[in-house]
């Protein structure tokens, strides 16, 4: 007997027939002789409808509010699907994620978690019976107000109370059929990625890839938790994120298809859409500005990504300094960098938000020479420009013109042989 720790995302609870669906596949690994605690997310495009009409009703929702707002959602998809479960003869109990144990900081709208506690969690598994976890929430330790844990919350409620729990594996049920080496939505011909490992997925995720969140990834990894990627609309296996492929020993009693002989050099290509980028003109060339204009955003709580320094066409002893921050917070950093521009004396500051971000991840890019050279006449063959460059151990990143993102993405998934012979099959739509 095993403990399955399993998350259904909101497409695969999206209605009464999808909510049975997944009771009976619930009930299923039970009947197995699996311990099973399960985590939900909010019904198809509740969070999203509630967002709406909170900005219907206020301009400037307060944090508190919205996140006992946005946490209704999780509740009713937790609730329901006890009901079903229960209704296939076995008896399943729902807890908000206060009730789970998870204890968070007070930053509303993006909380961390700071302890688990699942005590009610591991009572009710004592007592055999199914615990369903409303996902993407928690209680704040300091003002005990509900809090919320931001994108891919759920993901992460599932991952946390899987190490908490000791659980042998994680499993993240999608509306796709696992890890695939680019969005199935944007490369039709993209493959599925069997195995992974933890560094190649938080690399992905942190590029745009949408079907793991970078904080759950990041959180398994710490405890050395198998997340388990598959879909709720089919039986196929999926794929498995392990620290390392070379050691597969958690994967004898997870996995049917056994052991991958050798890693692929390129895991897949990640775009996102949802980036800008903002150039801060005619800096003067002199020490310690940079770490002043740094500052500024960190003070204004954007987090930055890539950075680029080229000397200004304002003069010689000036320099242009660009970098990418989350397009919601563009207009936050554009008027913190305006507050400090008297004072650093540039000349101006540009956002540009229609732009994209593509990125190649690989483990097997460490050792295979000629990969960057194959990545970027890829991209010059197909006509794009490249206007930012980061690399990291195992990532290429650039930024590109969001129009160009399709482009972009399917010539380099061809040019390293990672087109499939068929199409991806997306059963949903949300990618969640």
């Amino acid at each position: 007997m095993g403990l399955v720790v399993a998350k259904f995302g909101g497409s695969s609870v999206a209605d009464a027939a999808s909510i049975r669906r997944v009771a009976k596949r619930v009930v299923d690994t039970k009947k197995a002789g699996n311990d099973v605690v399960v985590v939900v997310s909010a019904m198809g495009d509740t969070t999203d409808e509630l967002l709406d009409l909170a900005h219907q009703v206020s301009a400037n929702p307060p944090g508190r509010e919205m996140d006992m707002l946005l946490t209704s959602g999780e509740r009713i998809s937790m609730a329901l699907l006890a009901m079903a479960i229960n209704d296939l003869g076995m008896e399943a109990r729902s807890y908000t994620g206060s009730q789970a144990g998870l204890i968070t900081d007070s930053s509303h709208g993006k909380a961390r978690i700071v302890d688990v506690t699942p005590d009610r969690i591991q009572q009710a598994i004592s007592e055999n019976a199914i615990p369903i976890i409303a996902g993407f929430q928690g209680v704040a330790r300091e003002t005990k107000d509900i809090t919320t844990l931001g994108r891919g919350g759920s993901d992460l409620t599932a991952v946390a109370i899987a190490c908490a729990l000791q659980a042998d594996v994680c499993e993240i049920y999608t509306d796709v059929d696992g890890i695939f080496s680019a969005d199935p939505r944007i490369a039709p011909k993209a493959r599925q990625v069997p195995r992974i490992t933890y560094d190649e997925m938080m690399e992905l995720a942190a590029a745009g890839a949408k079907v793991l969140h970078l904080r759950c990834v990041e959180y398994a990894k710490r405890f050395n938790l198998p997340i388990h990627v598959r879909s709720s609309f089919s039986e196929k296996e999926g794929t498995f994120v392990i620290a390392d492929l070379a050691d597969q020993s958690q994967l004898v009693k997870l996995s049917k298809q056994g052991a991958v002989m050798e890693q692929p050099i390129i895991a897949g290509v990640a775009h996102d859409l949802g980036d800008a980028k903002i150039t801060v003109v005619g800096v003067p060339d002199r020490p310690g500005m940079a770490a002043a204009i740094f500052q500024a955003i960190a003070d204004s709580g954007v987090n930055m990504d890539m950075i680029v320094q080229n000397v200004s066409a304002s003069g010689a002893t000036a320099t242009d300094l660009s970098f990418t921050v989350p397009r919601a917070d563009a207009a936050k950093a554009e008027l913190q960098l305006r507050k400090i521009q008297a004072d650093l004396q540039f000349k101006d500051v540009e956002t540009d938000e229609n732009i994209a971000k593509v990125s190649l991840v690989g483990a097997g890019m460490r050792s295979h020479p000629g990969v960057s050279a194959t990545f970027f006449k890829a991209i010059a063959a197909a006509g794009v420009n490249v206007e930012m460059i980061s690399t990291s151990e195992i990532r290429i990143s650039v930024v590109i013109r969001a129009e160009d993102a399709k482009t972009c993405v399917e010539a380099v998934h061809s040019a390293f042989g990672l087109d499939a012979d068929g199409e991806a099959v997306v059963y949903g739509g949300t990618g969640r």
